[in-house]
């Protein structure tokens, strides 16, 4: 008789994965690589936040009369100012607002209001927030300017006749 081939046994299944199902790893990669971007964003802002304080664009000196002087801000209180610079009597002045970070500085300021002062800034662009001041020049010397004494007035100068001209 012929003989049957013995059964063959199915083969095994495969093996379940132990590990949580494929929605909860696509979520935490997810979350992970998130939290990572945001991080990495924080980092990099106040990296770029310390190189702009850090870093002088631009030194330089104003000489005016300080109009305007206060500290404000909602959360963070800074000196914020107004220089008004008159070249000619009687003209407009140019407005120069500037931003003071030292408290000696300020009460500095704060003093000579109403008098010609010259104020030595530092230009630092680039801020990209608004706490550290409201404007990109930071007053970090103020001085008294002393006004000269009114030079005496000149003669009108007469007119050089010319050769050949009726003199009156």
């Amino acid at each position: 008789m012929s003989e049957t081939p013995p059964p063959v046994a199915p083969p095994p299944a495969p093996p379940i994965p132990s590990g949580p199902p494929l929605l909860a790893r696509a979520k935490r990669f997810v979350v992970k690589w998130t939290v990572l971007g945001v991080l990495f964003a924080g980092f990099g802002l106040a990296l770029w936040t310390w190189g702009s304080l850090t870093y002088v664009y631009s030194k330089g000196e104003r000489a005016g009369y300080v109009q305007k002087f206060s500290k404000r801000g909602w959360i963070f209180k800074t000196w914020e100012g107004q220089l008004a610079m008159v070249n000619l009597p009687g003209a407009m002045p140019e407005i120069f607002e500037f931003t003071v970070r030292d408290a000696a500085t300020a009460v500095r300021i704060e003093e000579s209001m109403g008098r010609r002062v010259a104020v030595t800034y530092h230009q630092h662009r680039g801020i990209p927030v608004r706490a550290f001041g409201d404007t990109q020049y930071f007053v970090v010397n103020v001085s008294l300017v002393e006004d000269a004494a009114p030079a005496a007035p000149i003669a009108p100068v007469s007119p050089i006749p010319t050769p050949g001209a009726p003199t009156t």
